[in-house]
């Protein structure tokens, strides 16, 4: 014990590589995950030892934590702020009033303390930033002394860790396995008819799928009746749908540039539609069964989409207004928001700050790249942008405005989201400077949250089992209560009244409670992606307007 209370160093890092082993346990379709598990080592270990951390040090790893929490969300936070995401919108504003309406409702009925019942808020809602946000704002109510803002502080984390467990296992639970069947409908069937209609005439294929007869081929052959006309010649009589991407002369291998005059008994590679490849035997001669050593793989390029024209349109739109995607057979393969991958479905919905996987052949990919955005350059942190990031974010929450004689301000939580959403959704819109990876933005985000939760659980440890004690049940029944309201009134509203589809909804009501352990519950149970396209959208709100639940709930019972 000795040797923790005195480097805490060690005890924080013991917290946190045992904290991610237990949050790697199942229980049936729940897993508790690394941040819950962190919390609970940090508890019984801050109990035994009784080992502090500085404060500042868990200042500093939450703004880096929420920061980066806004960089991610950013592009698609202001990409939903529209007419099209008001049906999602309206989910999440369900979710904030219901968790406020119910955790003043809680403390004013069981005279809860100011921390117990932002804990309670915090765990039920299974976002773990109110922790933060919540924790910052008790430590600015005046007066109250240093003690106090310490033991309500404290309390913040206890109850977090009770209510987060169930809530957790309630949210997975029934938005995997009750919701279908209060829907009746079978989930995985549901999705695939979903997915069928998004699909439409353009056919896209299945994440397990490939076609049988791709569009874009690769043709080998022999110059018979093409002697004496020159690569770009030959290209322009197929109106560049077709592409010469090499020629052998004898032994040797030439490059196909538009100049090149082709002679008898070249061969020639073609790449282009399968109908154009037909003709093209007619035109250059007959066909071989290859040329030995030489092929072109297909080109690849993650393209960021940064064009006005390409905001908000959906793929087969997209499709439709450059012909380049059929002549040159360039098909996008996959779609990357943020964290979340994408169905890359025709009625798939691109804005600013998606990242686009397309494949094809490598001319026509080149000249599609710039269509639709710039080719994405996420491999190394632009650490100028991200330092003037959080130090900004930590400068607006310093800033105090009065209102009457109370002092509000963001503190640095809020103001460091604020700032990590406009600087994510300005680099989504001009991605020639500002790379944060979104590896190294979701590594710095989690690790972030890990050591700010393992600081405060250590603080809280020795304060945890008397306040277990005094309010026995009412923390996990507090719990379950506070997942099942919002989401059972955002079920009946989002089918009744905002008409939306059924995976869609489910997915929705996972991401208005930021829980990605039940959209993967979701998904697993669909067989199916399908959710998440509801998903993303209400979880980038509710990852912005959680957060300030707590200070919120602060002001309101600290008043």
């Amino acid at each position: 014990m000795g040797v923790l209370r005195d480097h805490p160093e060690l005890a924080l890092f013991l917290c946190l590589a045992l904290g991610y082993l237990v949050g790697k346990l199942r229980v049936g379709p729940v897993v508790l995950g690394g941040i819950c598990g962190t919390l609970i080592v940090s508890l019984l270990l801050g109990a035994w030892t009784g080992t502090e951390v500085d404060g500042d040090v868990k200042t500093v790893f939450f703004a880096m934590f929420i920061f980066a929490l806004g960089y991610l969300a950013g592009p698609q936070f202001f990409a939903n702020l529209n007419r099209r995401s008001l049906r999602f919108l309206a989910l999440c504003l369900i979710e904030l009033v219901s968790v406020l309406a119910i955790a003043w409702l809680l403390a004013e009925t069981f005279d809860l303390d100011v921390g117990t019942a932002s804990g309670i808020l915090a765990g039920a809602a299974t976002e773990s930033a109110v922790v933060g946000t919540a924790t910052e704002a008790i430590g600015k109510l005046p007066g109250l002394s240093p003690d106090q803002i310490s033991a309500y502080q404290g309390h913040v984390a206890t109850a977090y860790t009770v209510c987060y467990l169930f809530g957790l296992i309630t949210i997975v639970i029934y938005t995997s396995q009750i919701m279908p069947m209060l829907l009746r409908i079978d989930l995985r069937e549901a999705s695939r008819v979903l997915w069928e209609r998004m699909r439409g005439t353009a056919g896209g294929l299945g994440e397990d799928e490939r076609e049988a007869l791709p569009g874009l081929v690769g043709r080998s052959y022999l110059v018979t009746r093409a002697d004496g006309r020159t690569v770009g010649d030959l290209e322009a009589s197929f109106e560049g749908r077709i592409t010469v991407e090499a020629v052998r002369r004898g032994s040797k291998d030439l490059t196909p540039v538009p100049g090149l005059v082709l002679i008898l008994s070249d061969l020639v590679l073609l790449v282009g539609r399968r109908a154009l490849m037909i003709e093209a035997g007619r035109v250059i001669g007959p066909e071989t069964p290859g040329i030995p050593g030489v092929d072109t793989p297909l080109g690849s390029a993650q393209v960021a989409v940064t064009d006005a024209g390409a905001d908000g349109k959906t793929i087969r739109a997209i499709q439709a207004a450059n012909p380049g995607f059929v002549d040159n057979g360039v098909y996008v393969t996959e779609v990357l928001r943020g964290e979340q991958h994408l169905p890359a479905s025709p009625d798939t919905v691109l804005v600013r700050g998606d990242v686009v996987t397309m494949v094809g052949a490598r001319a026509g990919l080149r000249r599609l790249v710039d269509k639709i955005g710039t080719e994405a350059r996420n491999d190394a942190t632009d650490f100028i942008y991200l330092g003037l990031g959080i130090a900004a974010g930590s400068l607006l929450g310093q800033v105090v405005v009065r209102f009457g004689d109370a002092p509000l301000s963001l503190g640095t939580g809020g103001g460091c989201l604020v700032s990590g959403l406009l600087f994510g959704w300005f680099r989504s819109r001009r991605q020639t400077f500002g790379a944060f990876p979104p590896q190294a933005a979701t590594t710095i985000k989690d690790m972030g949250l890990a050591v700010f939760i393992a600081c405060t659980g250590l603080t809280a440890g020795p304060q945890a089992w008397p306040l277990l004690k005094q309010y026995g049940a009412l923390l996990p029944i507090a719990g379950i209560v506070m997942v099942l309201i919002p989401a059972t009134l955002s079920l009946l509203i989002g089918r009744t009244l905002l008409k939306i589809e059924s995976p869609l909804l489910i997915g929705a009501i996972a991401g208005q409670q930021c829980s990605t352990p039940a959209i993967t519950a979701v998904t697993q149970s669909a067989q199916s992606s399908v959710p998440m396209l509801g998903y993303t959208i209400t979880y980038a709100l509710s990852n912005f307007l959680l957060p300030l639940t707590g200070p919120i709930l602060v002001g309101i019972l600290g008043a």
